[in-house]
């Protein structure tokens, strides 16, 4: 195991990870998106985009592209490489504002926390029609860890901390059994070659209709290459 230094909330930070990662020449056979915050209160990350939308998702979104090389070189016909990506449940009462991505309009925590959940969904589908229409092999899924027990509850009121607290081994997964999804997406042979799934439990389910709309998930892969400043590729696949 190797650590590599890598802030998710700062496009720099994710340039700089990706460079040394590169000079390493070393195969990326999984690539596990799993970085996130939640319900923080409104604040910006340091390249000022609202943070749940920024680290959540834009910061995915361009480790993700410039990996993407990486990844298509180490995928072969009978081992695909793999791109996991954590999103929620709550993806389910999302609602993409692509007028007003950075929830400048009105805050709302949970809203946005949502928004930024349904953007991991929507990429996730455009990722893997991409990666199919160029005939690389790698496959992009998208996980639901299911409710977790960890810190990333910290910034909710108290009220819901005293019910977590006394219910939590209840109805809370521990985080081995909430990652346990995410494992089987990266390395479970039932995988191998299945790429645009949604996953809840080691099950492929259905995700919200939304997440579905094409024409939502172009809109939304062309705005996020804008924002994060990289090339937008997809132009030359329908």
């Amino acid at each position: 195991v190797e650590f590599l230094y890598c802030d998710l909330a700062s496009m720099k930070s994710i340039r700089q990870f990706v460079q040394q990662f590169r000079a390493k020449n070393c195969p990326l056979h999984v690539l596990v998106n799993n970085a996130g915050v939640m319900l923080v209160p409104e604040r910006k990350t340091e390249d000022g985009f609202e943070e749940h939308f920024g680290l959540n998702y834009l910061g995915h979104f361009l480790l993700t592209n410039l990996l993407l090389d990486t990844l298509k070189q180490s995928g072969t016909h009978s081992h695909n490489a793999r791109i996991v990506t954590v999103s929620s449940a709550t993806h389910y009462v999302g609602k993409l504002h692509l007028n007003d991505l950075q929830s400048r309009c009105s805050y709302s925590p949970h809203g946005a926390y949502a928004q930024s959940k349904l953007a991991l969904v929507l990429f996730t589908y455009r990722l893997q029609h991409l990666l199919t229409a160029n005939g690389s092999h790698v496959t992009a899924n998208v996980v639901d860890p299911g409710v977790v027990n960890t810190e990333l509850y910290k910034h909710v009121c108290w009220v819901v901390k005293v019910v977590k607290w006394m219910t939590s081994w209840l109805f809370f997964k521990t985080p081995e059994e909430g990652a346990s999804t995410s494992i089987y997406a990266a390395v479970s042979p039932e995988m191998e070659g299945a790429g645009g799934c949604y996953l809840y439990n080691e099950e492929r389910t259905k995700s919200s209709d939304i997440a579905y709309d094409e024409e939502l998930q172009r809109r939304l892969w062309t705005e996020s290459c804008k924002m994060v400043g990289i090339f937008d590729e997809s132009i030359r696949v329908p």
